[in-house]
C-alpha cells in the first residue's frame, strides 16, 4: 500500500488530496484564515445557563452562540477554570504550573449552574465545527495534540492507545513518561509513539509544553471573544496524523508551501523530507494525478461501481440513506451470489466514500436482499473490516431481516459538498437550445486575436476532454492546421474539471490569458 498526498494551492485556497494506490479517499478545503477549526482554543464568555439541558451558550465570536455540555467541562475543569481567570488578573505570572495548587474534580452528576455563571469568561475549545444552522460544539478539557503525545494541562495521568498491544513497550512508554512529564501536565500516548526513541519523544513533548507557553502569553490581558490558540493548518495536521512508512510521496505545485511542507516534515521524520516533491508541470495537479475524475465519479448522487452496480447517494436533514443496485451486472452462479458479490464491492466503495465525503451522523444502507444468514455475516463482518481505517468514531448494526444496516459516524466538521451536476452551457438549463456550431470558430477567432493582435508568445488552449479529442482527431486537425497557420504549436490540454463549452487560455506559466 502507498499513500502520497496531493496539495493544490489555490487563490481561494488550499485543496488536499490523499490517495491511497492512487485511489482518492480523502479530500480537504483549508481556506485562508479560517476560523472555528477543530482544536481551536478561545476566551469566550458564557451567555446564558440552560439548566434544562444542563449546558450553556457561550459567545466566542461566531454568528451563534456555541454550545457547551457540563459533561463536556472535563473533570480538571476548577484547575483549568482557577488558572484562567488568575492570567486574567495578573495573578498567575508564569504559564509553568509546577507550583499550580489544582482544585478538586468537578463531580460527573453535577450541574451547569454550580459551576457557571452568565457573562463570565471561560477558556474552551472547539470540538466540532459550525455545522449548518448549528453553532461550534465546546469542551473545556483543553488538550494539545503533537506527533506523538497529546498533552492534557491539569491532569496527571498517563493513557497508553489500546492498539499499542505489546505489554512491554507500553511499559517503557508509561516508563518514559514518568520520567520526562511536567507537574501538572497529563499525557495520551499516540499510536505512532510505539518503538520511538526517548530523544523523540521528549522533543515533541517540549513542542508540546511551548504550545501551552504561547496559549498562556496569548491569554494574558485578553478580553472575549478572542482565539488564543489556533489548531496548525490543515496540510501539517494530516501529516501529523497520517505521516508513516507507507507514505511514498507529497506533491505540492506552490514554491513557498513545498518549503513550508518539506520543512515540516523533516521536523517530524527526519530524513523523509525527500518525499515532498515540488510539481510545476503545465498540466493542472488534480487533472495529473486524476484528481478531478474522481471528485466527479465520487460526489455525485449516482456513484458507479466498477462491477456495472452502482450505489444511490440521498441526504436529508435527520440522516443519509444509500441504496445499492446491481445495474447491469450478471453473476452466472445466481441470484444470491451475484447479490454477495455486488454487496460485498459496494461495502469498500461505501466506506471509501463515507471518509472521503465526511458524512456524519446517522447512515442507512440498503443493500440487495439476500436470504442466505451466513451470507449477511459475511458482509457485516466485511463492511466492520473496511470502515476499521476509518479515524472517525464510527458504530455499525448488523444487517435487519430487511437487509438495512444502520451506521452512526462521528460528526466533527460540515460534510464536503461539490456540485458535480452542471447546467447546461447551450441553454443555461432554460431547455430552448442555441445554435453552437460556431463553439470552434469562437475558440479561433479568440486565439488569432492572442496570437497576432496582442503578440501572446506562449498560449495553450484549456478545453473539456471532448473537444480536446475534437481539436486533435485526424492527421490534419484543427491543432495542426493552427501550426501551419500560426508558425506556432498550440498544446490542447483536456481537463476534467472543465464543462462541455468551457474554455480558456494559459501562458508557460499557467497563468490565465484574460480576453
Amino acid at each position: 500500500m502507498s499513500l502520497e498526498l496531493i496539495v493544490d494551492s489555490r487563490p481561494s485556497g488550499i485543496w488536499l488530496a490523499l490517495l491511497r494506490d492512487g485511489r482518492l479517499v480523502e479530500l480537504h478545503e483549508e481556506e485562508g484564515n479560517k476560523e472555528f477549526v477543530v482544536g481551536d482554543i478561545y476566551l469566550g464568555k458564557v451567555r446564558k445557563i440552560v439548566p434544562s439541558l444542563n449546558a450553556a451558550f457561550v459567545n466566542v465570536g461566531y454568528e451563534k452562540d456555541a454550545f457547551l455540555h457540563y459533561l463536556d467541562l472535563g473533570p480538571q475543569f476548577a484547575s483549568l477554570n482557577k488558572f484562567t481567570k488568575d492570567t486574567l488578573r495578573n495573578k498567575q505570572n508564569v504559564a509553568d504550573l509546577q507550583y499550580f495548587k489544582s482544585e478538586k474534580d468537578i463531580p460527573k452528576d453535577g450541574k451547569m449552574d454550580d459551576v457557571l455563571s452568565a457573562n463570565q469568561s471561560i477558556l474552551v475549545q472547539v470540538a466540532k465545527e459550525p455545522i449548518s444552522s448549528k453553532g461550534p460544539r465546546l469542551c473545556a478539557e483543553i488538550t494539545l495534540a503533537g506527533r506523538y503525545l497529546v498533552l492534557v494541562p491539569f491532569s496527571e495521568k498517563i493513557s497508553i492507545s489500546q492498539k499499542i498491544k505489546d505489554h512491554a513497550e507500553r511499559d517503557r512508554l508509561r516508563g518514559i513518561m514518568e520520567t520526562i512529564k511536567p507537574k501538572n501536565f497529563g499525557v495520551i500516548i499516540r499510536t505512532v509513539a510505539e518503538n520511538k526513541k526517548l530523544e523523540q519523544i521528549d522533543q515533541d513533548l517540549t513542542n508540546l509544553i511551548d504550545k501551552w507557553s504561547e496559549l498562556f502569553k496569548n491569554l494574558k490581558g485578553s478580553t472575549p471573544p478572542k482565539r488564543v490558540l489556533g489548531e496548525m493548518n490543515k496540510t501539517s495536521s494530516i501529516l501529523r496524523d497520517l505521516l508513516n512508512a507507507d507514505f511514498t510521496n507529497i506533491h505540492v505545485n506552490d514554491g513557498e508551501l513545498y518549503d513550508e511542507v518539506r520543512e515540516f516534515v523533516s521536523g517530524i521524520a527526519p530524513g523523509r523530507e525527500n518525499i515532498v516533491k515540488h510539481y510545476d508541470g503545465k498540466l493542472d495537479i488534480f487533472e495529473r494525478f486524476g484528481i478531478s475524475k474522481q471528485i466527479k465519479t465520487l460526489f455525485g448522487k449516482k456513484v458507479p461501481l466498477q462491477s456495472g452496480g452502482y450505489l444511490i447517494i440521498e441526504h436529508t436533514e435527520a440522516m443519509h440513506v444509500i441504496d445499492v443496485n446491481s445495474g447491469n451486472r450478471k453473476g452466472a452462479d445466481g441470484q444470491e451470489s451475484n447479490a454477495l458479490a455486488t454487496n460485498m464491492e459496494a461495502a469498500e466503495e461505501i466506506a471509501r466514500v463515507l471518509q472521503l465525503r465526511d458524512m456524519g451522523g446517522i447512515v442507512v444502507i440498503d443493500f440487495i436482499d439476500m436470504h442466505d444468514r451466513e451470507n449477511n455475516k459475511a458482509l457485516f463482518d466485511h463492511l466492520k473490516k473496511v470502515m476499521k481505517g476509518d479515524r472517525a468514531k464510527h458504530n455499525i448494526l448488523p444487517p435487519s431481516k430487511f437487509g438495512v444496516v444502520e451506521i452512526t459516524r462521528q460528526r466533527v466538521r460540515p460534510e464536503t459538498e461539490i456540485i458535480t451536476n452542471e447546467t447546461c452551457p447551450t441553454c443555461n438549463g432554460t431547455g430552448d437550445i442555441q445554435a453552437s456550431i460556431l463553439f470552434a470558430e469562437e475558440i479561433e477567432n479568440n486565439l488569432s486575436f492572442l496570437i497576432q493582435d496582442r503578440k501572446e508568445k506562449d498560449i495553450a488552449l484549456l478545453v473539456h476532454p471532448y473537444l480536446q479529442s475534437y481539436f486533435q482527431k485526424g492527421l490534419f486537425s484543427r491543432q495542426v492546421k493552427w501550426f501551419m497557420k500560426y508558425k506556432k504549436w498550440i498544446p490542447v490540454r483536456g481537463m476534467a474539471a472543465h464543462h462541455l463549452l468551457q474554455y480558456s487560455f494559459v501562458n508557460s506559466k499557467n497563468e490565465e490569458i484574460t480576453l
